[in-house]
């Protein structure tokens, strides 16, 4: 996933490619200070999930744009909603 904090609004933005591959790229208005970004980017992605925050773990880009997020709950459910998030078809 790529973090945009700072945006104007707080959106999921589809998938962009990068040179590790696909990411997804959420936009958070909040500043990149004190992991605000990081927990707007948490909220959002529970929202559009529809998964309790609690579900969702920042593993690793705690200070990048590029972040790994570990996310709790069903595979193939979680696969199917983060594809339509991406606007990838199954």
């Amino acid at each position: 996933m790529r973090a945009a904090p700072g945006a104007s609004r707080a959106a999921i933005a589809g998938a962009r490619e990068n040179a590790d591959g696909p990411r997804l790229l959420v936009r958070v208005t909040a500043a990149p200070e004190k992991g605000k970004a990081n927990a707007a980017v948490i909220a959002l992605l529970a929202k559009a999930l529809g998964l309790p925050k609690s579900a969702l773990r920042l593993t690793a880009g705690e200070t990048d744009r590029n972040k790994t997020i570990l996310i709790e709950g069903d595979p193939r459910a979680l696969a199917a909603r983060l594809d339509a998030l991406s606007g990838e078809s199954p």
